[in-house]
């Protein structure tokens, strides 16, 4: 049997690692039918803009798709098409493992944490209003009149809506994602004490969800900041971590510091009978088509989405086949050597081929 599968290179780095990845995932003898989409920076120019209607319905024709970085200014310029692709196709569990590999250099050892993040909702829902546009005046004036507190009027204002159905679906899949997996304890994070009435709301939906497991997964809260310095101090206490979308996102780089960095931390998105999966890093333009980058992350949410497929055999292998070529620290990029400018040093390409004659 032959997977279809969307392959989505990406810009910047993306051509370089999801090359690799896709060499990796194919050595592991799994049979993939890959449909190569375009998206991203670089074809804005050929379609007229950065997501093409074509990359959404082969995602939807295909279930799953893998895709490379894509760039996404800061600032100005059209929104991040990974944020748009979550959003069309209602991706609304990020999925973010972070693990510690033995010849990674960091500060810690031994973490296993795993992120899931929401994804569709939240100030990363989008809705915003720029500063000086009349609506925003308009919209200004109308919370002032309901909620008697003055807002500055050259103020951008962006709305976070949170709601019950949202929040109890991803902790739902936290919850199913724990039992699946061997994880014994679910945390809940959130800002509930400040904002009650948005993160308030996802403490409460939480808690409905966790009576439903309860006697089988441990559940707990912690409220945000308290949880950066939990972490910090002792990770080990933590094992699946569900969040509103910004926090998420947040605490996914803070958990990826934890293991070394973003070089190695994978990620997925999923919805209902759908699944990208894609590395949490950037695009990283000034190293495109050098040959020069990590491809771990990318190859780690490979394994994700053999996971997800069902093919856990393959998975396994290929995640032991990476963690053996860094444990080795011969055949590894820059990043992942004791000195950054060591000339031992390997390009993308060779890294993987060494992870495929590891498998």
């Amino acid at each position: 049997m032959a997977y279809n599968i969307t392959l989505i290179p990406g810009d910047g780095i993306g051509a370089d690692v999801s090359t690799a990845a896709r060499r990796c995932v194919e050595a592991t003898g799994v049979k993939i039918n890959w449909d190569i989409q375009e998206a991203g920076a670089d074809v804005i120019g050929k379609y007229g803009t950065p997501l093409p209607a074509g990359v959404l319905a082969s995602i939807r024709k295909n279930k799953i798709a893998l895709k490379g970085p894509l760039t996404t200014p800061i600032g100005t310029g059209f929104r991040s098409v990974n944020v748009a692709i979550r959003k069309e196709l209602d991706l609304y569990a990020c999925l973010r493992p972070c693990k510690s590999f033995k010849g990674v250099r960091s500060k810690y050892e031994n973490i296993d944490l795993v992120v899931v993040r929401e994804n569709t909702e939240d100030l990363y829902a989008g809705i915003e209003f720029e500063e000086g546009k009349p609506e925003t005046g308009n919209l200004i004036r109308e919370i002032e009149s309901l909620s008697k507190k003055k807002i500055n009027p050259d103020s951008g204002i962006s709305i976070k809506p949170i709601s019950i159905s949202g929040s109890k679906r991803i902790v739902k899949f936290g919850f199913e994602y724990a039992i699946k997996h061997g994880r014994k304890k679910v945390t809940a994070i959130s800002k509930a004490n400040i904002m009650k009435y948005t993160d308030g709301l996802f403490f409460a939906a939480a808690r409905e969800v966790a009576k439903e497991y309860e006697g089988k997964i441990e559940y707990e809260e912690r409220l945000i900041d308290n949880m950066c310095m939990q972490l910090v101090q002792k990770p080990e206490l933590y094992d699946v971590l569900v969040l509103p979308n910004l926090y998420g996102d947040i605490l996914s780089d803070l958990c990826a510091g934890l293991i070394g960095g973003l070089g190695i931390a994978p990620g997925a998105n999923i919805g209902e009978g759908l699944a990208v999966f894609e590395a949490i890093h950037g695009s990283a333009p000034k190293y495109a088509g050098l040959n020069k980058v990590n491809p771990v992350a990318m190859i780690l949410s490979a394994v994700l989405m053999l996971d997800y497929l069902g093919e856990k055999q393959a998975a396994k292998r290929l995640e032991n086949a990476v963690a053996k070529v860094i444990a080795e620290g011969k055949s590894v990029t820059y990043d992942l050597k004791p000195h950054r400018d060591d000339p031992t040093a390997v390009g993308t390409s060779q890294m993987a081929d060494a992870i495929i004659s590891a498998l």
